[in-house]
């Protein structure tokens, strides 16, 4: 994705009051062949979001999915039930004015890291009543055209995009918008119908590299 033209990007769900209420998930779209570097979070065995691994030992989402505790990875697999690798969240570290989370892995995973959009996502696939039910089993992925700047959940610097084939919803917070192979948003928030917005990891860069080392 360039940020002048279209992006792929796993879809965020509606834009909430408050940001412990965001979780985003694809709605349209097509199923991924190929992500590698994704991440399925669940928190205290529940799913909740989506994430990428940096590097053997860091994993990247958005702040508002780490709130719960009791973290978990399944990386490396396109099917969130099945496949990859499974490791805990040993440290969490959050952002303080952005949508961005860093969690340290209990052990290292080896695995094809994600480079710091299309949008990708295990998150709903369509408005439906209950979150979780509607949530889909294989990561899926959209292409979303970008529009300009605008703020995440937290009012940090975040990167706007409407909706191409699909968008994000509930479930897809924390997952990566792509740009030509590389990470440059996590999903923050969407209305789940036109508008999404995706914190910038760019204006993070030193951020991510003080925590994680990369």
């Amino acid at each position: 994705m360039t940020l002048a033209g279209t992006a792929t990007a796993a879809e965020p769900a509606p834009r909430p009051s408050t940001p412990s209420s965001v979780e985003t998930k694809i709605i349209g779209g097509e199923y991924a062949q190929s992500g590698p570097w994704a991440a399925r979070l669940f928190s205290n065995g529940r799913q909740t979001c989506t994430a990428t691994i940096i590097s053997a030992n860091w994993i990247l989402t958005a702040k508002h999915c780490v709130t719960g505790g009791g973290l978990s990875f399944r990386i490396g697999s396109l099917d969130q039930t099945s496949g990859g690798t499974m490791a805990n969240g040993a440290q969490t570290v959050t952002h303080a004015s952005s949508d961005l989370a860093l969690v340290r892995l209990d052990r290292s995973v080896s695995a094809t890291y994600a480079k710091l959009g299309q949008v990708y996502g295990w998150g709903a696939t369509s408005l439906c009543g209950s979150e979780i039910n509607c949530q889909s089993q294989f990561l899926k992925v959209a292409n979303v055209t970008v529009t300009g700047g605008c703020r995440d959940a937290y009012q940090g610097q975040a990167i706007c995009a409407r909706r191409g084939n699909g968008i994000t919803a509930g479930g897809d917070s924390g997952g990566p918008m792509m740009a030509n192979g590389v990470q440059v948003g996590v999903a923050s928030t969407s209305d789940r119908q036109t508008t999404t917005a995706y914190t910038n990891v760019t204006a993070y860069r030193s951020w991510i590299q003080q925590v994680a080392g990369v």
